[in-house]
Order: C-alpha cells, then structure tokens, then sequence
C-alpha cells in the first residue's frame, strides 16, 4: 500500500514503540531518553523541521493518502510507515483511536542549564509542574512571545510526554529545554543570577509587585508552581523579585498556562522582536 506495511498483529514487535500510550509509567520506562511520541498533522509538520529524527509511523487507514506526500519528504527517507486497522489499533495504544497519526521520534539530548544561562535573555523555570497540558500550553506560548529556553526541576513532568507536545502544536520541538538534576535544585537558579539574570516568582501574594508596574530586566527568568501549591519557599527565597498579576479579587487565582501567556506577553512588550519572520508561518490564530 504506497509503500507502507501493514500490522494486522497488536503483538508485531515493530510498532513497539507505540503500545499502551496513555499507561505512563511504562511510557517512561519505554522511552526513556530515547524516543518520544508525536500525534497529529501539526505537531508532526513542527517534528519535521525541528531536527528531532523519525524512527516510524503509525497510521489509521484513513489518514494513509494525506501522508503520503510526507513520505517523500528527506527527512521520512527509509522510514517505517505502518498502517493498523481499528481493532489492531486499539489493542496496540490501549484505547479506541479511529483517526491515529502517530509519530515515534528520536529525542535529541536536554541543553544544560549552563548552555542555556549563558545563550539566553529570557527564560522560563518550571517547578514541579504535573498537567502535560499545561506545560504544552506554556511551551506554546513561550515561543510565541520569545522566550529563547525553559528550564525544568527535577520533578516537573516530561517536555515530550505526547499531550505535550500535542498541546503545544509542536512548538516545544523547537524550545531549548534544560533540567535540573535533584542536586543542583534549586541552586540552578544561582547559576542564572551569576549569568546576570533576574529572576522572577509569580505568585498571587498580595504584597509582590504588580505585573504592569514591574520594570523588565534586560536578562529575565519567569518562575512558575505548579497549580495549588504554586513555588516552593525555597524557590520564593531565592528569587529577585516576586511579581504578581492583577485580577478582579472575586477569582481565586489563574491557570498557570494563562499566567504564564499573560507574563510573557507583558515582558515581550519592552523586547523588541529581532527575529527573522517566516511567511510560511504567519498562519494566525489564538
């Protein structure tokens, strides 16, 4: 079929890497730091032109004919391209999935928060964040606002975990991303302010400086909690500043995702924006 095999056996070792994609304790042990998951045509065109290699594809019937031109694409040159039918499919990943596309990529290796102090003007900390979705919403938003990397602690959830990447539209493929070891956290932060940077903990704290009257360092990192708990002590300890966003007091607080848009875009408003413009991406839309 066009040059890709069928899978009429859930078992086929060669789709391996797709089996039980929502159990993620197994995902983890499966993937390790080796390869990771991707779903859906736009997150999948991002894989293309992020430097993230393929190892193989898996698709539904339906989707085959619209794949086919990526099939002739360099980067999907000698690619595995499996087609499973809907009752093969959902033995595989675990749940009924009618319309899969699904990619499994290769991970290239973390930057190091050194790498990523000394490269950067504005970053973005996470700390113990544990919704897929929101880091793929903040991952979303930093690269539209321009912020050059994230840095994670040790227990914020996996950048390539595939509701991530799904959630971000692909966009944290193209995001420099460093992570914490267990021993150097929260001390990594130290590293930032010995590279001149200022670092920023948001908090809904009364008494922090109001978003719109915060003056914008020209090196600025934006630390962000987890929902509920918001940053650690330590973290709020070791901060420059803690900064807050103004809301009407009859809402208890925001999505961390939200937040972390709001933030971004305020801080991008004293940056001017020197990239280059790609035409092929001025797409839109919110």
């Amino acid at each position: 079929m066009d040059g890709t095999t069928l899978i009429d056996d859930a078992a086929d070792p060669r789709v391996e890497d797709f089996r039980q994609i929502n159990d993620q304790p197994a995902r983890r042990r499966m993937e390790r730091d080796e390869f990771f998951l991707s779903e859906g045509w736009m997150s999948i065109e991002r894989l293309i032109d992020s430097g993230h290699g393929f190892r193989s594809v898996l698709l539904s019937p339906s989707r085959v004919r619209r794949f086919l031109p990526y099939m002739e694409r360099p980067e999907l040159e000698g690619v595995p391209v499996y087609v499973a039918e809907r009752e093969v499919m959902r033995d595989l990943v675990g749940f009924d999935m009618p319309r899969a596309v699904l990619v499994s990529a290769c991970r290239q290796p973390l930057a190091s928060v050194d790498h990523l102090a000394a490269t950067s003007r504005r970053l973005v900390v996470l700390e113990a964040l544990n919704d897929d979705e929101n880091v793929g919403a903040i991952a979303r938003a930093a690269r539209a606002f321009g912020i050059d990397g994230m840095l994670l602690n040790p227990t914020c959830n996996d950048p390539y975990h595939r509701r991530t990447v799904r959630v971000s539209m692909g966009e944290i493929l193209h995001m420099r991303v460093a992570r914490a070891t267990r021993d150097t956290w929260p001390g990594a932060l130290d590293t930032l302010h010995a590279a001149g940077f200022e670092t920023w903990a948001m908090t809904p704290d009364a008494a922090a400086v109001d978003l719109w009257h915060a003056s914008v360092p020209d090196r600025l990192a934006i630390l962000l909690g987890a929902e509920g708990p918001g940053l650690t002590p330590e973290v709020l300890d070791r901060a420059t500043t803690r900064v807050r966003i103004p809301i009407s007091p009859a809402v208890d607080s925001l999505n961390v995702g939200h937040a972390a848009a709001i933030t971004f875009a305020a801080v991008s408003r004293s940056t001017p924006d020197t990239r280059p413009t790609d035409p092929t991406r001025a797409r839109g839309g919110v």
